[in-house]
């Protein structure tokens, strides 16, 4: 993870978890997160399980030029990353591995910018309705940011962090990223790197049964 905002909230999702996959959104306060609050994002699902944005921080909105709650998660991509981000959003939250991936952005006419995309699992019960946490923020912003707003987005590079992927799906137009540095803790060895699923995987998180099976 490269962005200061990024980093923070996975390192506070991550104490907030604990031993468990994901901690619950009563156990996320805004105030602990606040000086990247305007990179965060909270994704609800709608009653057909389609993913919107329940909050969205200020600089998040100003990428796009407009306020986003209630909008379609899927609604910002190009055409070519539509499926690639709703498969993506369905082992994050299934498999409830949290995801960093590199994004460009483009205007609609044609100026492009790189940013990182984070996505974390929360848990839910019942008929709670918000799913996952993240962050999208600029790696460099340029000096049109605020006046030119994103128009669609394209998935590039992606890692997983956490349990071992076991989703269904299959996303083979997404190119692995190579191991980024990272602490101990999140990324610990060469040897419990695999390629699952088109992704890089890295073993973190819960200690799997030992019982688990493969394959």
């Amino acid at each position: 993870m490269k962005h200061p905002s990024t980093q923070a909230l996975f390192a506070y999702w991550t104490r907030q978890r604990g031993s468990r996959p994901a901690p619950y959104r009563s156990e996320i306060d805004p105030a602990d997160i606040r000086h990247a609050l305007g990179d965060t994002m909270m994704l609800a699902a709608d009653f057909v399980d389609r993913l919107r944005f329940r909050l969205a921080g200020t600089r998040v909105c100003a990428l796009f030029g407009r306020e986003l709650k209630g909008e379609e998660f899927a609604s910002l991509w190009s055409d070519d990353s539509v499926a690639k981000i709703e498969d993506l959003l369905t082992i994050v939250l299934e498999e409830q591995i949290s995801a960093v991936a590199g994004l460009t952005g483009r205007t609609a006419d044609g100026d492009s910018l790189d940013l990182e995309l984070l996505l974390l699992p929360l848990a839910h019960t019942g008929h709670a309705r918000i799913r996952a946490i993240g962050a999208m923020a600029p790696l460099a912003p340029p000096y049109w940011l605020g006046e030119k707003p994103i128009a669609d987005l394209e998935l590039g590079t992606l890692r997983h962090i956490g349990q071992e992927a076991t989703g269904r799906r299959r996303l083979t137009s997404i190119v692995p990223e190579a191991p980024a540095e990272a602490e101990a803790t999140v990324v610990p060895s060469v040897e419990d790197v695999r390629v699952r699923h088109g992704f890089v995987v890295y073993s973190g998180g819960r200690d799997a049964p030992s019982d688990e099976r493969t394959g």
